[in-house]
Formats: C-alpha cells, structure tokens, sequence
C-alpha cells in the first residue's frame, strides 16, 4: 500500500465545493509567520494570526485539505478519545491539563463559529453524538462520563434503552451517553471555507510547495521550496500525519495508524428512516469500533479501523459493515449499497494527545492529534497562534517541550490494541449476558 491513499478517492473530493485559488511560490517573499501545512491546525493558527494584521504564508505540498483534514470521516465531537478527564490531570498535571480541557470541550463553539462568521458551505449539522452501552457494566463507565463532562461546562447527559432505540434506532443498548453539542460536516469542505477564510484576512497560501529545509538566516528563518523560499520570523510546522519532510526527524515524533472510511449511494426513505433518526453520530460502544452519520446528501458514512482482511478486500469489508449494520438496525430492509471507500493516517504518539515540539528557537511543530482531528485542529490554531505572539511560555494553552521520538512498537500497537479488545468484549459478554455481533 503506498504511504498516502489517494485524495480522489473520498467522498469529500466529490461533493465539497471547489478549492480556493492559491498562490504558486516564485523567488524569496517575507512573512512574519510562515506555517508549514494547509489542513486545519494550519488554516486556522494562519487565520487567527491574519486577523490581528499579523503577515503569514503557508505552504502546502499538495493542495488546502490534502491530508487528514480532507480525508477524515467528518465526526465533530469535541472530547478526548483515550482519556478520563481524571487521567487527563493525572497525566498533564496543573495547570495544562485544565486549559487544554477548556479548549476541547468548547472546540465545538470554535468550529461553529468560523463557519458562521466566514459563511463556510460545508453541511455543518449539530446533531449530538451517542456512544452506546453494550454490556451492563459499561452504563456506569458512562455515567461518570457525564458528570466528569458536565462538571466542566458540556452539555451531556445519560441515556436509558429507550432513550438510545428512539435517538438512534437501535434495540441492542442497554443506555448511552449523549452529547448534544458533538456534529458533523463536510471535512474537506471545512478546509477549503477556511482556506477562503484565511486569504479573505490578507493571508497568503501557497500549494504545490514542498518544504525542502528550514535554515537560520540573519535572525530569522528561511524555509525553502524547490521554486522559492518564505523569510520568517517565526515558523510553524502543523503537518501531523502527512509529514514527509522539512524538518531532520519531525516523521518520528508519531507513528501511522490508518482508518478506513466508507459511503454509501444515497439511502432509501424506508432504510433512511430505520437508522439514525436524529441524525446523530452513533459510536457502537465495542473496542473494536464502528462509528458512523449521515451526510447532507443521506449518504451514511462509516469509519473503522483496518483489521485482516477488512478494508483492504472491497467484497469482505461491504460485509463486514453490512453485518454488523443489520446486526444493530434489525429493520433494515436493504442492503446498503456502498460507493466510496478511503484511507485516512492519523498521527498516533503514546499520549494521545497534542504535542507541541520546540525544534530551535523561533521554531515549534504540533503534532499527535491522534484522531481527534475537526475539534481539536480548530481550537489549536489560537494556541499556536498566541506562541507566535509572543505570549508567554508559562501562559500557552499547551506546554512547548523538547522533540521526543515514538518507539518503533507502536506501529503495530493498534492492530494488537484491536485483538485485546477483541477478547475484552467477549468475556465481557460471556459473563454479563450480554449479545455481540459476530466478529470479521
């Protein structure tokens, strides 16, 4: 498989509304800030800049949108995937943990408000999200979920049976936990509306430039493209999984872990009506996930991760996403017909969550959103933003710290992660009498 799927595959290449006109890069211009990569972290650290007169360029290898920001299946729900916000703390210690918490759990109003202020066309629908209990056991995980959310200003609460079947459509919960203000859109629409947003500020992007180096010159930064170079005062690198080069090592600060997503042709009303009638997101509550949403046009899109023969033989992975659809939704009358099936990289470290790298002075990269990328991309920008500033190292939202390396293991902990959670959910099911669908 080659490293990058290709961008053409997705459903969001066909749909979102046509890419802004970027520049080409020709000679050396100056920049206050020059920010390396046009997904969102980029666009939006380039845009808040932009707006307080700031003078920014970034630089994309290939076009605004390109990486995960495009690829991604459009999920919005602004938590953290592998924490507890009393492992947060525990982790970060006062007070990172505190401020990175606040910016996530209102990365929501982040996103929403750009989209409103800059009129961005992307299906932006705030329909909440619902993580369903599949064991009895897994409703008291919840429902500390909910208060430990609700502590901190989140709109959630908890669900019973019959909360979840008439949310969702679905018989095989036991509860779940709602998130009211969690959506979805158009991820690669997203991007290039904030693209549009960014040139609209007096930013300037240029594609199709490739970061071959970054070298002091006269106190400033001189990053370079085979056809130009950008002068700085400061520069920030927000290539996450899509990095490929610019930086000596910037590759190794995480390591790969691929989803796959798929779409459907448009459903029928009856099956329309049999899944999802709130137009939520659903998170099936297994380890071994399956999440998935409508888009505007009544696509579903369905996002897992590779395993086997799953997302990479066509045939078995419509199977295998058939199965445990009509597992969960017994009322659907047809198969779904699926049409569009991707790839996406996430940029996966041991924490699992942002890091923000010195690299030299003048010099940070953020990397490690590791799969939370809409919310939490977003709500960054202001962050590294304010490091470009001058705000106060003391005073950021996260803690700048020295480039650390992944251990190599980690490109195979996913895939041995899903096994152990594989075997987690059926002795669960075992001993608390609780059904699953067959594995694939």
């Amino acid at each position: 498989m080659a490293r990058f799927s290709p961008f053409q595959d997705t459903l969001w290449f066909a749909t979102a509304p046509a890419a802004p006109q970027a520049e080409t890069l020709q000679g050396e211009i100056r920049a206050d800030v020059c920010v390396v990569g046009a997904g969102y972290a980029g666009l939006t650290t380039a845009l808040e800049l932009a707006q307080t007169g700031v003078s920014v360029a970034v630089l994309e290898r290939e076009e605004i949108g390109f990486g995960g920001s495009g690829r991604n299946a459009g999920h919005c729900t602004p938590t953290f995937t592998h924490y507890s916000l009393p492992d947060l703390r525990r982790v970060l210690g006062a007070p990172w943990a505190e401020r990175l918490i606040r910016r996530q759990t209102r990365a929501n109003d982040t996103v929403g408000g750009l989209i409103a202020r800059y009129g961005i066309d992307c299906e932006w629908e705030q329909n909440g999200y619902v993580q369903g209990a599949l064991f009895p056991s897994h409703m008291k995980t919840l429902e500390k979920r909910a208060e430990e959310y609700n502590a901190v200003g989140a709109k959630t609460r908890l669900l019973d049976r019959d909360e979840v079947e008439k949310i969702t459509g679905s018989a095989r919960f036991y509860g779940g936990w709602y998130h009211a203000e969690a959506g979805g859109l158009n991820p690669l629409a997203y991007a290039r509306g904030l693209g549009r947003a960014v040139m609209a500020e007096g930013g300037r992007i240029f594609t199709g430039a490739e970061v071959t180096g970054c070298t002091p010159a006269a106190g400033k930064w001189r990053v370079k493209t085979a056809q130009g170079a950008v002068l700085a005062d400061k520069v920030i690198y927000t290539t996450g999984a899509y990095t490929v080069s610019g930086w000596p090592r910037l590759e190794e600060t995480f390591r790969i872990m691929r989803v796959f997503v798929a779409a459907t042709q448009p459903l029928s009303e009856d099956s329309r009506a049999a899944i999802l009638p709130a137009r939520t997101t659903l998170h099936d509550g297994r380890g071994d996930i399956l999440v998935y949403k409508f888009s505007a046009q009544n696509r579903l899109v369905a996002s897992m991760f590779p395993m086997g023969r799953r997302g990479r033989d066509a045939a078995h992975t419509v199977r295998v996403l058939n199965e445990r659809l009509k597992w969960l939704h017994p009322g659907l009358r047809e198969e779904p017909r699926w049409e569009y099936f991707w790839f996406g990289e996430v940029d996966m470290q041991r924490l699992t969550i942002p890091r923000l790298y010195q690299l030299a002075t003048g010099v940070v990269a953020m990397t490690g959103l590791s799969g939370r990328g809409v919310p939490t991309a977003s709500m960054l920008g202001a962050v590294l933003a304010d490091w470009a500033r001058g705000t106060a190292l003391a005073d950021l939202d996260l803690r700048l710290e020295p480039l650390s390396f992944q251990p190599r293991y980690m490109s195979f902990a996913p895939q041995l992660a899903l096994r152990g959670y594989r075997l987690r959910d059926d002795l669960r099911a075992l001993t608390q009498g609780a059904q699953l669908p067959p594995h694939f």
